[in-house]
């Protein structure tokens, strides 16, 4: 059996925990790098379902994209990532967290969401982090078709949008918040913008710009990557159980 520690090195090889954003809190963050691992869960965020889940699979490792925490100060149950954090090691489960390193890293979260949407990606639009992708479709599509698509590919409970009145063929995308990057997206010659947790005055911004611009979903806009990281895990150690949370999902919810 595959330790979690050499585990934990093949996935630094796909995504190198080098090219993680500075505020980023990623790699092994609970649990013995000498322990033996025969199962292990992959999900977008470890939650009390997600460790739950693991635990009755008898998961000994939870390898997720969200880190488990960030600036945590003392594993404790005074706060949720401590109690997170407790529950862990109190079922003997270690915990790996690709994050920013995972956006940025080829075949990663934004090579997979630019698949889902059908694009092909030909650039980086966000040289600095190397995260943000722009693409082609392989021909153009009128903006309500495209939402349509959208949330068919990445099962969103509902999209919010702005719709600039132009059809969709130069695509660029950034799972998670990338709301910031709008203009980035707009330089790079791009028509249409999917990305997530985009502020009101970023659409105002995408009127302006005459952008069309999908929010999709954090969750939706990232999760797509989970069953890569299933995949790289089975290639590289064929012998290990390896399974996709089957409980969690989308949160945010649409009247």
């Amino acid at each position: 059996m595959p330790t979690v520690g050499e585990i934990f090195d093949a996935l630094n090889e796909k995504a190198p925990v080098a090219g993680k954003m500075d505020f980023d809190n990623v790699g092994l963050l609970v649990g013995h790098g000498d322990a033996a691992v025969s199962r292990v869960l992959v999900a977008l965020d470890i939650t009390d379902e997600v460790t739950d889940e693991a635990a009755s699979l008898g998961a000994e490792l939870i390898v997720s994209h969200h880190p488990l925490f960030f600036e945590l100060k003392a594993v404790s149950d005074a706060t949720w990532e401590g109690q997170k954090a407790l529950k862990l090691a109190e079922n003997r489960m270690a915990a790996i967290c690709m994050h920013t390193n995972l956006d940025a890293a080829q075949g990663g979260v934004n090579d997979v969401l630019m698949e889902a949407l059908g694009g092909t990606v030909d650039g980086i639009w966000e040289p600095d982090t190397g995260i943000g992708r722009v693409g082609t479709l392989p021909a153009p599509m009128d903006f309500g078709p495209f939402l349509t698509h959208v949330r068919s590919a990445l099962r969103c409970n509902g999209l919010r949008y702005h719709d600039a009145g132009r059809p969709v063929k130069r695509l660029a995308v950034c799972g998670g918040s990338g709301g910031g990057e709008l203009g980035l997206a707009a330089a790079a010659g791009c028509d249409t913008y999917v990305t997530a947790d985009v502020k009101y005055h970023q659409f105002l911004e995408a009127k302006h710009l005459g952008v069309n611009l999908i929010d999709a979903d954090h969750f939706c806009t990232e999760n797509v990557v989970v069953p890569v990281l299933a995949r790289w895990l089975r290639e590289a150690f064929p012998a290990l159980d390896v399974s996709v949370s089957q409980v969690h999902r989308q949160t945010v919810q649409f009247l």
